[in-house]
């Protein structure tokens, strides 16, 4: 697992803001912060994936360079995720991208459950690709892992980047036991823990309202 706050870099600066209170109301700095930290996730998720060697024809002369053998696919969840999610396109401009509609329904009472519904599927092949799965927070994990069951319908990935702002470890360790294929997790910052709502503490709130507004 990565996670981005273990060395400093300005992306400590961006996490501090997306988390305060007072920053929060800008809902345009907010959008802009999580597209920042989405850049610089799709920077460091680059080192991992496969490079061919290429020519190149400068103005003065041919050199040997090197593209990506071929563009991983980006897989969006609806609604909190589509500024992060331009961070990664910022950078992988040519990459098919994919959108899913997954979200948490009301807690079952007495059980301490999260229910998640999976209400809406646009992707592309995922067949032998290396496929970014892009939300901001990681909190049941929930979420992820049925995203990556409906994904499958549409082929067995090379591998599937977990790519978060912020995780909690209890979604770390469902993923864990839930997810078969080959993956690898992102985050931003790996935090203490859920609350009794299933939030993660110490978080930031909604992803979702804080950058489109209150949901009813």
């Amino acid at each position: 697992m990565f996670v981005l706050d273990k060395e400093n870099s300005i992306a400590l600066q961006f996490l501090s803001e997306i988390r305060d209170i007072h920053i929060q109301h800008d809902r345009l700095r907010f959008r802009k912060n999580l597209e920042r930290l989405g850049e610089i996730m799709a920077y460091e998720i680059s080192k991992s994936l496969d490079y061919k060697e290429s020519s190149v024809q400068t103005p003065l002369d041919k050199t040997q360079s090197y593209k990506l053998k071929e563009n991983p696919v980006l897989i969006s969840v609806l609604r909190a995720a589509v500024p992060f999610y331009m961070g990664f396109l910022n950078y992988f401009d040519q990459a098919d991208s994919g959108f899913v509609g997954a979200y948490r329904k009301a807690e079952k009472s007495g059980d301490k459950e999260v229910e998640i519904d999976f209400l809406y599927q646009a992707a592309p092949s995922i067949e032998g690709k290396d496929v970014i799965l892009i939300d901001p927070m990681l909190a049941t994990g929930k979420s992820f892992v049925k995203t990556v069951e409906n994904l499958l319908a549409n082929g067995n990935p090379k591998m599937i980047h977990i790519a978060c702002v912020i995780a909690a470890p209890e979604g770390i360790a469902y993923i864990q036991n839930n997810v078969q294929i080959p993956y690898k997790i992102w985050t931003g910052a790996l935090d203490e823990k859920l609350n009794d709502k299933f939030y993660i503490v110490p978080g930031l709130g909604d992803a979702g309202d804080l950058c489109f507004g209150d949901k009813i």
